[in-house]
C-alpha cells in the first residue's frame, strides 16, 4: 500500500508531500493545473525513463520518494536482490541536471530494472490509453485465466514449459554439435591419416634432424675422422710424443716436475690412442646409403609440411592434435547417443505439455461462459445493457508459454449488431467502462497493488458517470484506489479528496496539492458541475451527491 509521496523540484512542484489512505481517493483540479505532473512523478517510481526537463526552476536535481507498507510476501524479492527488507519500504528516484538518474530501495542504489520489478507489483497506472491492452491477445488470455481461476495451473504449466525450453535448447546444441562433427569427419580422418603416417609415437624428429644433417655432411665428416685416426700412424703425433715420453722416463726420477709431466703425458698418449680407435670405428659406422637418406628426407619433409599446414612449431603440438582427433572421432558415436536420448526426453516433456495445454484449453472453454455472464451484468450497471461479449478460443499448432490457445475477444455494445473483434468495435468510452468492470472483477479474484486511474471516466457522463463512481467506490473497499477525474458523480463517491491547483508564487507558477476536509468537498464538487461561478443549485446538487454515499 502506498503511504506517502514526496515530490521535490519536479516541473512546477517545488515541494509536495502527500499522505494516502486505504480506499478510494480522487484527485480533481482544473485542466492544466498539474494533475499529470503527479502522474509523471509516480511513473518515475515505476522506473520510467527520466526527462531532464522535469527538473524544477533553479534546482540541481529533482527527487520523487514513495513510502510503501509491504507484507512478508515481498521478502523473497529483497533476499534475491540482496536488499534490506522492511515492512516500511522507501523507494526514491533522483534526476540530476548532469543527466544522471539514480534509483534507491531503502537507501540502497539499485539498477532501474530492479526498481521496475518491485514497483510493478506495488502500483498499476491505467489511463484511457491503457484500454489498448484489451486489444492485446496476451492480455485477453491472461484476463481469462485470472477470472476463471486458472492462473495457478497456467503458472505451473509455464514452469514446465520453461524446463522444456531448457531441454530443447540442450538437444539443439547437441544436434548441432553432432552434425558439425559429421560434416568435419572426413576431413578429420584425412588429417588423422596424415599424422599416423608420421609415426609420431615412435619417431624422434629432433634426432632425425641430426641424422639427416650427419648424412648430408658425410664426406667432410669422414675426412675429419680420417685425420683423427692418423694420430697413431707412423711418424705421426703419437709416435713423436712417445719418443719424448721415453726421454722423460730416463730423467723423471731426478726431477719432481718431470715426473708430474710424465704422468700427464701418459694420459695424453692414452687419449690419443682412444681418439684414433674411435675415429676408425666411426668411419666404419658412418652409413651413406642414399636410399635410407631419401626415406629419412621424405619423413622429415612430411613432418615440416604438417607443421606449416597447422601453424605448429613442435612435434608435441602435432601429437596433441592427433590425440584430440582420435578422441573426437571415437566420441562421435557417444555424441549421437547423447543427442538421441536428449531428443527422446524432449519428446516426452512435449507430450506431457500438450496434455496440460489441452486441459487448460478445455477448462477455459468450460469456465468462460460464467465470467462473460458476470461481466455482462457489470456492464449493465455501467449502462451497456445490450453488450455482446465472446471469447473465441482456437487450438494453436505450436505450444507457447500459455499453452496452445489462440483467443479472439469479440464485442458489440449495441443490440442487433454482430460482435466483432474488440479492436474494431469499441469506442473509447465503452473500452473505459469495460476495463473498469474487468478491473473490479480481477480485484475480487486476487490481491491487487495500488491502482491509479488517469481519467478512466473520459467519454462518459450523466448516469453512466454515477455508475462508474459507485463501482470505483466498491473497488476501494478491497484495494487502494486513486483516480484523476473531472466528473462530480465520480469524485463524490471517493472516501478521500485531493485538489490540484496552480498558483502564482514568487513571480512564477507553481502546482500545489491540498487534501480537502469533508466540509470543503461540496464546493469542489459544485465547481466540477458548474465551473468557476458556483451557484446555490450547484452546491445543493453537490451536497446531494455527497449525501448519497
Amino acid at each position: 500500500m502506498l503511504r506517502s509521496l514526496r515530490i521535490s523540484n519536479f516541473a512546477l512542484i517545488d515541494e509536495v508531500e502527500l499522505s494516502f489512505q486505504s480506499g478510494f481517493t480522487v484527485l480533481t483540479g482544473e485542466t492544466g493545473s498539474g494533475k499529470s505532473i503527479l502522474l509523471n512523478a509516480l511513473q518515475l517510481i515505476l522506473g520510467e525513463r527520466a526527462d531532464l526537463s522535469v527538473i524544477g526552476h533553479a534546482a540541481s536535481k529533482a527527487i520523487v520518494e514513495a513510502h510503501f507498507d509491504l507484507s512478508e510476501v515481498f521478502k523473497p524479492f529483497f533476499e534475491e536482490h540482496d536488499l534490506d527488507y522492511d515492512t516500511h519500504t522507501i523507494i526514491r528516484r533522483e534526476i540530476a541536471k548532469e543527466g544522471k538518474s539514480r534509483a534507491f530501495i531503502n537507501d540502497v542504489p539499485v539498477p532501474l530494472q530492479t526498481l521496475k520489478l518491485l514497483t510493478s507489483r506495488l502500483v498499476q497506472i491505467h489511463s484511457q490509453y491503457n484500454t489498448l491492452e484489451l486489444k492485446s491477445k496476451s492480455f485477453q488470455l491472461e484476463l481469462i485465466d485470472v477470472l476463471t481461476g486458472l492462473l495457478s495451473e497456467r503458472n505451473e504449466y509455464d514452469k514446465k514449459f520453461s524446463a522444456y525450453n531448457l531441454v530443447h535448447k540442450e538437444w539443439k546444441e547437441l544436434d548441432e554439435q553432432y552434425h558439425a562433427a559429421v560434416q568435419a569427419e572426413d576431413y578429420d580422418r584425412f588429417i588423422l591419416d596424415e599424422l599416423q603416417e608420421l609415426s609420431l609415437g615412435t619417431t624422434d624428429f629432433a634426432q632425425l634432424e641430426v641424422d639427416i644433417s650427419r648424412m648430408e655432411n658425410a664426406s667432410q665428416i669422414l675426412q675429419v675422422f680420417g685425420e683423427i685416426s692418423q694420430l697413431t700412424a707412423e711418424n705421426g703425433t703419437y709416435e713423436q710424443l712417445y719418443r719424448l715420453k721415453s726421454s722423460i722416463d730416463k730423467q723423471a726420477s731426478y726431477d719432481p716436475q718431470l715426473l708430474a709431466m710424465k704422468e700427464r703425458l701418459d694420459s695424453v698418449l692414452l687419449e690419443l690412442k682412444e681418439l684414433s680407435l674411435e675415429a676408425e670405428d666411426a668411419m666404419d659406422q658412418l652409413d651413406t646409403n642414399e636410399s635410407e637418406k631419401a626415406t629419412m628426407m621424405e619423413r622429415w619433409n612430411a613432418f615440416n609440411k604438417l607443421l606449416n599446414k597447422h601453424r605448429f612449431t613442435s612435434a608435441e603440438e602435432l601429437k596433441g592434435m592427433f590425440d584430440h582427433l582420435t578422441s573426437k572421432l571415437n566420441s562421435l558415436d557417444e555424441l549421437l547417443l547423447a543427442c538421441t536420448h536428449k531428443r527422446e526426453e524432449c519428446d516426452q516433456i512435449q507430450g506431457e505439455l500438450w496434455k496440460e495445454a489441452r486441459y487448460l484449453q478445455e477448462e477455459r472453454n468450460k469456465r468462460i461462459p460464467n465470467i462473460l455472464s458476470l461481466l455482462q451484468e457489470r456492464l449493465k450497471d455501467l449502462k451497456l445493457p445490450h453488450t455482446t461479449l465472446k471469447f473465441e478460443l482456437t487450438e494453436l499448432k505450436e505450444l507457447n508459454r500459455t499453452g496452445c490457445t489462440g483467443v479472439e475477444f469479440l464485442f458489440s455494445a449495441n443490440y442487433g449488431i454482430e460482435a466483432v473483434p474488440i479492436e474494431k468495435a469499441a469506442s473509447g468510452g465503452e473500452l473505459s467502462r469495460l476495463m473498469l468492470a474487468l478491473q473490479q472483477m480481477i480485484s475480487e479474484k486476487q490481491d491487487l497493488p495500488t491502482i491509479f486511474f488517469d481519467e478512466i471516466d473520459t467519454g462518459v457522463s450523466g448516469d453512466v458517470a454515477l455508475k462508474m463512481g459507485q463501482l470505483l467506490e466498491k473497488m476501494g473497499q478491497t484495494v487502494q484506489l486513486m483516480a484523476i477525474s473531472h466528473l462530480p458523480q465520480v469524485a463524490a463517491r471517493a472516501a478521500h479528496h485531493m485538489v490540484v491547483a496552480k498558483e502564482l508564487r514568487n513571480e512564477r507558477m507553481q502546482t500545489t496539492v491540498n487534501v480537502l476536509k469533508q466540509s470543503d468537498r461540496p464546493h469542489e464538487i459544485a465547481r466540477l458541475m458548474s465551473g468557476e461561478v458556483i451557484s446555490e443549485a450547484a452546491l445543493q446538487n453537490a451536497e446531494n451527491l455527497l449525501g448519497e454515499q
